[in-house]
């Protein structure tokens, strides 16, 4: 074992593993899909101010990332700005708690206004911080065992999210009104802490800078430049954006059985139960595959999951064929995001990573936000099966992307590597 973290390795493995599941555990007291979105649906029945929850919490991990890469490239230890910054995703829990206690004496226009603040210094704080966070796991963890550690964090982030979202459902039901919000969002700052002392454990050797090295280009003039010289990288880019699009409709694949195909409230929630339990198997599963087999071939067998469960949508004559769209949905979603995250390590040498990962996920930012709207316009003026079919037809696109024009990092990296 070369890589300089190897002594480490274990023990970095077990704090970030703890701090993934605490981490999971507090996000599903306080989630961006279900439990915040229904506090905001106490103050208001705008349908357009609960469906801004989610896609600020998005906009926020995704759109800062390009713009710290330049200094995080420059920094041979990472870890006291993951730690300094992974704070304001956390902090903004317990003033939400806050906002929750005093909500009947502030009243629910400043309660709003209080909240989306909240939301929008917690999506600030979460994409300060994730960048440096997914450069320094790269850094800790081994190459060879990246996305399979990525995949048994994500499971075990599931999992305990999945016992947080049941425990808020229960305290919601015993406290009613504010008081059960404001015990659920203080539960998830706990957590929040506790998962920070875990992450704080991690142990980083320092990255050895050359002596001498000139000054830095200007971001703008380094984006020009990446672009210019890495094909690979645009085309990799690229699907990945098409890819994005192509999983636009899975916000509207329940909806559609409830509402048009007469799917029951017990059966959406078994689906939803059929969703997180895929999710689990495939972080763990598709992780290890990345590891022992190509990265850049799970997620093009992610797309291809993508696609089969739009359209398989699309052709539904009955709710029973939705077990296996969500079942597909749960595979691309991991492919996507987990092996998303190795993959983008693997461009570029170590001082440019920052700005591979930075433009590989600051670049889907404004996607992130317009593809709900495309999928929701035109599932209300066209029809839910017209907007699964234009899914499909965009990951089509990114399956093809990938397979013709894609080459693996990792294939490259080795090709490259002399003969003795």
């Amino acid at each position: 074992m070369t890589h300089p973290s190897r002594n480490d390795f274990k023990h970095n493995v077990l704090v970030n593993l703890v701090d993934g599941g605490f981490f999971g555990l507090a996000i599903g007291l306080a989630s961006f899909t279900t439990i915040l979105p229904l506090f905001v649906s106490t103050m208001t029945e705008s349908a357009t101010l609960i469906g801004l929850v989610p896609a600020i919490h998005n906009m926020g991990w995704l759109l800062p990332q390009l713009f710290t890469s330049k200094k995080i490239s420059r920094m041979a230890v990472l870890k006291p700005f993951v730690l300094l910054n992974t704070i304001n995703e956390r902090v903004p829990f317990l003033f939400l708690a806050l906002i929750a206690w005093t909500l009947p004496e502030i009243g629910t226009t400043a309660g709003l206004i209080l909240t989306f603040l909240a939301l929008v210094w917690q999506g600030m704080g979460s994409g300060l911080a994730a960048n440096a966070w997914q450069n320094m796991i790269g850094k800790v963890i081994p190459p060879d065992f990246l996305a399979t550690f990525f995949g048994l964090q994500s499971a075990v982030a599931n999992l305990l999210s999945s016992l947080g979202a049941f425990t808020a459902g229960f305290i919601l039901d015993r406290n009613p009104g504010p008081q059960g919000f404001t015990f659920s969002f203080l539960a998830a700052f706990t957590f929040m802490v506790i998962s920070w002392t875990f992450l704080k454990q991690t142990r980083e050797m320092p990255t050895q800078r050359q002596d001498g090295q000139a000054p830095q280009a200007p971001l703008w003039k380094t984006i020009r430049e990446i672009f210019s010289n890495n094909r690979p990288f645009i085309w990799f880019l690229t699907s990945r954006l098409l890819y994005y699009l192509g999983m636009m409709a899975f916000a509207f694949f329940i909806v559609y059985a409830v509402r048009k195909l007469g799917m029951n409230e017990i059966e959406a929630g078994i689906l939803t139960s059929v969703l997180l339990i895929t999710q689990m198997a495939a972080n763990i599963t598709l992780g290890r595959l990345a590891d022992k087999w190509s990265r850049k071939g799970v997620i093009e067998l992610g797309a291809v999951a993508s696609v089969a469960s739009c359209l398989l949508a699309w052709l539904a004559p009955n709710a029973a064929w939705f077990y296996p769209v969500i079942i597909l949905e749960g595979i691309a979603n991991t492919a996507f995001w987990t092996i998303g995250f190795p993959i983008l390590l693997e461009f570029g040498s170590d001082e440019q990573r920052p700005m591979f990962v930075g433009l590989g996920n600051t670049l889907v930012a404004p996607v992130a936000i317009l593809s709900p709207i495309l999928g929701g316009w035109l599932a209300d003026y066209v029809s839910y099966p017209v907007a699964f079919l234009i899914s499909g037809i965009f990951g089509m696109a990114a399956v093809l992307i990938l397979h013709f024009f894609v080459t693996d990092p990792k294939s490259r990296q080795k090709s490259a590597q002399p003969v003795n």
